[in-house]
């Protein structure tokens, strides 16, 4: 079956969510998409495993998180719904916020959410005191647009009190900012609204010992997409996005090496995706 591009949304330009979903081995995708990722799983062969791994780190902190207390979740640039998405993996009694952008995004989000009746109308009304214009779910989980790099915008919408502890979700994300200065400003901001036992988390890619070559031709297919761009940033600027924050252990690292059930050596020199949360004392 083919699929359906949403209202609003040009099948024939990539956008990063649908490669990651296509990395992923999912169905969300168009000719365009599939296009743009076998070019760069060209340029790195292990990107549909590094895709993966990146998921799995998500889902390890989330259960992490969970086990610490930690009920409230902003997942921004939460991408195409796949296997253990924030809600499933925090279960009952947490609130997650989901935030993208992209139209391919929201209406799958939203089709997951309606058909697990985790939407309104399905098994209860909107919480009471709920601002107009959000959308509130009984279970507890909601689909919003929004903007990585308008962050007050999406602070000022999420149904979320931020005088509790929140865990702020910025997954293989930031890399599409290219500005440093940019990324640290919105980094910045999230974290102003984080209280004592608020957690950032951030996924990020790194070039590694990848070719100046190898970087220039990724970047060039990923200034194809929607987005426009694909940097990546070294341990010592994700660092930075941690300041004032005391890193858990093991600190910034491979995905794959974020607290795994079984040891994983960490290598910092082969190209992946970095790894880290921090918490607010």
């Amino acid at each position: 079956m083919t699929e359906q591009a949403p209202p609003g949304v040009d099948p024939t330009i990539p956008s990063v969510a649908r490669m990651y979903d296509y990395y992923l081995d999912g169905k969300a995708n168009f000719p365009a998409d599939r296009a743009a990722a076998d070019r760069i799983i060209q340029l790195a062969p292990d990107a549909r495993e590094q895709a993966r791994r990146n998921r799995e780190f998500l889902g390890r902190v989330v259960r992490h998180l969970r086990g610490q207390g930690v009920t409230q979740f902003l997942d921004v640039g939460a991408g195409l719904p796949t296997q253990e998405n924030v809600h499933q993996v925090a279960g009952a009694g947490a609130r997650v916020v989901y935030v993208d952008n992209d139209p391919t995004v929201l209406a799958h989000a939203r089709a997951l959410l309606d058909r697990e009746g985790a939407l309104p109308g399905r098994e209860g009304a909107p919480r009471e005191g709920a601002a107009p214009g959000r959308e509130e779910a009984a279970s507890d989980v909601v689909v919003m647009e929004g903007d990585l790099r308008d962050p007050a915008a999406i602070l000022d919408a999420a149904p979320l009190d931020f005088t509790r502890p929140v865990a702020i979700l910025l997954v293989a994300v930031l890399h599409f900012v290219p500005d440093d200065d940019e990324t640290l400003a919105i980094v910045s901001e999230f974290r102003s609204r984080l209280k004592p036992g608020g957690h950032l988390v951030v996924s990020h890619i790194y070039a590694g010992d990848h070719t100046e070559e190898t970087v220039r031709e990724g970047a060039a297919v990923y200034s194809t997409t929607a987005t426009g761009s694909l940097t990546g940033r070294d341990p010592e600027r994700i660092a930075r996005y941690f300041e004032g924050m005391e890193l858990l252990e093991p600190g910034i690292v491979p995905v794959e090496a974020w607290r795994p059930a079984v040891p994983v050596e960490v290598d910092l020199v082969k190209p992946g995706i970095l790894g880290a949360v921090g918490i607010v004392g």
